[in-house]
């Protein structure tokens, strides 16, 4: 039985795939940025992709979703792609790594595609650019919080299934392997967010840095003070603190760096208007 399952899901594999192959790969997006429910994105793929992970030696949990981990996967989703932006955040691989139907590919990715975006679309004005990523910055910082929460809350959940099953008897036999599969998963799901937040902090610094070489002009200041917003959620995220801590930009809580400005030293920087 175990032998025919595992043929059926190997076949089922390789429909799944030429399927994908022959049509787009990423996740379907619908109002306001968020996942539009699909068959072969939701179900199709997550099945095949789960028996592809267990083909790995990775941890496959047979537990069903809490409903604070559906609301972390729904969050967390926004910060792995950018569908406004033309698969600069690679979404397609993002998509193939989602559903496990490959292992992780974000770990190589480039810092200079979002920059290539911004330097190839058209348009009227220099200026436009600066406000784009301001916009995109800002986006992102409106929506860490709530992300973090969302962590949190899971965080949290896996902490009360250790306890329970510490606590309690005459559970089922899988039920350790499931609760430790389990948090192998979600601490997956998380180191991921971790990256992607660093990834798109450090596009869209490389993308200032360079939008000041090639078109400078005053719109970069307030872009930067942007960028110095994120800096402190990146550096919450970057030592695991999702349930604590306050961002500000000045006296107590979390640092943020300073501005890259004074990085120019005593030299005046004029720029255009």
């Amino acid at each position: 039985m175990a032998d025919h399952l595992g043929a059926l899901l190997r076949a089922s594999s390789f429909i799944v795939l030429a399927g994908l192959a022959a049509g787009c790969v990423a996740r379907p997006v619908g109002d306001l940025g968020r996942a539009a429910p699909s068959f072969t994105h939701d179900t199709a793929m997550p099945v095949v992709g789960d028996f592809m992970a267990r083909q790995r030696k990775e941890a496959v949990s047979n537990f069903n979703k809490t409903d604070q981990e559906t609301e972390m996967h729904n969050r967390v989703w926004r910060f792995l792609v950018a569908a406004h932006a033309k698969d600069w955040f690679y979404d397609t691989a993002v998509e193939l790594q989602r559903t496990r139907l490959t292992a992780a590919t974000d770990l190589s990715f480039k810092v200079d595609r979002y920059y290539g975006w911004l330097k190839n679309t058209p348009y009227q004005s220099s200026r436009t650019r600066y406000n784009t990523v301001g916009s995109h910055i800002t986006a992102d910082i409106d929506t860490v919080p709530s992300t973090f929460a969302a962590i949190c809350a899971v965080i949290e959940v896996d902490r009360q299934r250790a306890e329970a099953l510490r606590a309690l008897s005459g559970l089922d036999p899988k039920a350790a392997s499931d609760v430790a599969a389990r948090k192998q998963e979600n601490d997956a799901s998380i180191a991921w967010f971790v990256r992607a937040l660093n990834y798109r902090y450090d596009s869209y610094s490389y993308a200032l840095n360079n939008l000041l070489v090639e078109t400078p002009h005053e719109q970069s200041l307030a872009v930067d003070e942007a960028l110095r917003r994120m800096s402190g959620y990146v550096t919450r995220a970057n030592r695991g603190d999702f349930c604590g801590g306050r961002v500000t930009s000045s006296g107590g809580g979390t640092a943020i760096i300073p501005s890259r400005f004074q990085k120019f030293g005593d030299n005046e920087i004029v720029l255009p208007k």
